[in-house]
């Protein structure tokens, strides 16, 4: 299939591009659910809309590597984090920064908050373009509200020793390559999906997190991947 170009990658291009695309509707779940695991997790039998919490994370992009003419065609990295292994729930995945947000909290404000408190990003860093579409994640309880935020330059970051294993630079020409998107059978409580995902740094990018970062690669005119996923 013909697909668009994404040529160069540059961070000047990709902010430009998202800049244009968060000020028109979203693509929203459509777009979402080119990366969703099949069959869908349900609510739980019972489960009420008023037992329903509400999370932030932050998508932040930021420039990576040594362009040849300063900043501006240096390649558009995001940032990620993998969970660390001793967490009660999504242990050991890749994910955004991110986590509940508190009492009187914006959901830009819970974003960039958690982003300080996961990986020491301090917020002044980032100027903030808008939000994805939220996302249910029934097996936690939580609506996620992604944040897109754009950093001048990669800060140098430290990883919460209670929550994160590692932090995660990821280019995004990597997540756009066909060679990196893979589809996997997976058993997640007793029940057999398959789960498209990104291969990125050793592990794989799957589940709520990808399902995010397809609508944010759909803002930069990523075509439906389904004839590239890999089994």
């Amino acid at each position: 299939m013909d697909r668009p170009s994404f040529e160069p990658l540059t961070f000047a291009a990709v902010v430009s591009r998202l800049e244009a695309a968060l000020a028109r509707p979203l693509p929203g779940e459509p777009a979402q659910l080119r990366m969703a695991p099949q069959p869908r997790r349900p609510w739980p039998d019972g489960w009420s809309p008023a037992r329903l919490r509400h999370a932030a994370g932050l998508l932040a992009v930021f420039p990576g590597g040594r362009g040849t003419a300063g900043t501006t065609d240096r390649a558009a990295h995001i940032l990620l984090t993998r969970r660390a292994d001793h967490l009660d729930r999504h242990r050991g995945q890749i994910a955004l920064p991110g986590g509940v947000v508190d009492p009187g909290e914006s959901f830009e404000q819970a974003a960039l908050r958690e982003a300080h408190e996961e990986v020491g990003l301090e917020p002044v860093r980032v100027r903030v373009l808008g939000a994805l579409t939220p996302l249910d994640i029934p097996v936690s309880g939580f609506r996620l509200h992604p944040v897109v935020g754009v950093l001048t330059e990669r800060p140098v970051l430290t990883p919460s020793d209670r929550e994160v294993a590692a932090i995660l630079d990821v280019p995004v020409a990597d997540l756009t390559d066909p060679a990196n998107l893979a589809r996997a059978a997976r058993d997640r409580d007793g029940v057999r999906v398959v789960a498209p995902a990104f291969r990125v740094e050793g592990g794989e990018i799957w589940g709520a997190t990808a399902m995010i970062v397809a609508e944010f690669l759909a803002l930069l005119g990523w075509p439906d991947p389904a004839a590239d996923v890999q089994h």
